[in-house]
């Protein structure tokens, strides 16, 4: 009896105990089955989580976002393209183009996103450049544009490649870069993310003569809740390659996986991807950098020496003023992860000083990154003591006393 009695009482208790959901921890390197991996906080490009994420590695056709949205932003989706030999000798995966074929831009591109085709690639490239090495150059010149820090693109596809100056790869932290300017820069965002999130599109030839049906075989905008965009890629060299974004509750993080495996090894991609997202939903929150208030001691009134005041002898003082900053506005924060402001303002000042002349700044740290700092100036004018002001200053004292 005293032992059903405890039971009982266990039982109950925990029923009226509160549940708690346990927040996930971040993934441990081995837990992962890409070699390069990062999580990206979208809003801000500042890299949540990373395993290797600035080592080179082929990335497949995940380049084809670059090619995507480079075409998005110099021409016109009405555009008619003529298929060149080039482009109709493309490998599978392909549409299946002939020489001499001719399309409209725009489907060419859902071709590319939906499918994946290599030789829809190319034949945008070499309408919009004149070849696909012309191409290559204004891929490079964009990533560097965007701020990619060790990326080089031969093929518009991704296609394995090698030449004179290196091998066709970028890194995890770039490829999360380029994703994260598709989705949330470029001017062609909102186009980018039409189509890559179309379940489905058919077309034809501007012939009418062959007709053409592609399907998303991006998987994971069926597997989260708030999946935005995503583009897979595989080659032998590469591995399966994977980036993709997704938005939850104001948030938006982005995936990018290098070398998740080889054939039979598919699915690893997408364990890989909501292990991450699952990461960054549970554990980061947005904080308003600018509900931060700087400490009132800090921005005290300074003393300026020999500062023209309304009596002799009477310490003169000017009041600092914080200006609009340079940075983030705001961002993911993990529990336990404090913003500290350190200040460097001088605490005593020479006249004269001229109003909004520079004083110093103040620095908004996450350990030693920096997020945001702010320029801060002299609030007013103080002039120097001179003979005038002597003068003036001992006439009036002089009638004080009359």
């Amino acid at each position: 009896m005293k032992r059903f009695f405890a039971i009982f009482f266990a039982v109950l208790f925990l029923l009226e105990c509160p549940t708690q959901t346990l927040a996930a921890e971040a993934p441990k390197e081995t837990e992962l089955y890409a070699k390069s991996a990062v999580l990206m906080d979208a809003d801000s490009g500042r890299i949540l989580y990373e395993k290797d994420g600035h080592t080179a590695m082929a990335n497949a056709s995940t380049t084809k976002i670059l090619t995507c949205i480079l075409t998005l932003e110099n021409c016109a989706l009405d555009s008619q393209v003529t298929v060149s030999s080039n482009a109709a000798s493309q490998p599978k995966v392909h549409l299946g183009m002939r020489t001499g074929q001719t399309f409209y831009l725009k489907d060419l591109l859902y071709g590319l996103m939906l499918e994946s085709y290599n030789d829809c690639a190319v034949a945008i490239a070499e309408y919009i450049a004149g070849s696909t090495e012309g191409f290559a150059g204004m891929m490079n010149e964009k990533a560097k544009e965007i701020g990619c820090e060790d990326s080089y693109f031969i093929t518009p596809n991704g296609l394995d490649a090698n030449d004179g100056q290196g091998f066709h790869h970028t890194t995890a932290a770039d490829l999360a870069k380029i994703m994260r300017y598709c989705i949330m820069t470029s001017e062609k965002s909102e186009q980018f993310l039409e189509i890559t999130r179309t379940a489905s599109y058919g077309f034809s030839d501007l012939e009418g003569k062959s007709h053409y049906q592609c399907n998303n075989h991006n998987a994971f905008l069926q597997m989260m809740d708030g999946a935005l965009s995503g583009k897979t890629g595989f080659t032998g060299t590469a591995g399966y390659c994977y980036v993709g974004a997704l938005e939850r509750d104001g948030r938006t993080y982005i995936v990018a996986l290098l070398a998740c495996g080889w054939p039979n090894n598919k699915s690893y991609k997408w364990s890989d991807t909501k292990k991450l997202m699952t990461y960054g939903i549970e554990n980061y929150h947005k904080k308003n950098l600018m509900e931060i208030v700087p400490d009132e001691s800090a921005l005290a009134a300074i003393p300026v020496k020999d500062g023209q005041g309304k009596r002799i002898g009477e310490q003169v003082y000017m009041n600092p003023r914080v200006e609009a900053g340079t940075g983030y506005e705001e961002l993911l924060l993990q529990e336990g992860e404090e913003v500290v402001l350190r200040y460097e303002i001088p605490r005593n000042l020479n006249a004269p000083v001229q109003e909004g002349d520079y004083l110093g700044k103040i620095t908004y740290l996450l350990g030693d990154e920096v997020l945001r700092e702010c320029r801060v100036v002299a609030g007013d004018s103080v002039e120097k003591i001179d003979l005038n002001w002597c003068f003036h200053r001992i006439f009036a004292l002089f009638m004080e006393c009359t």
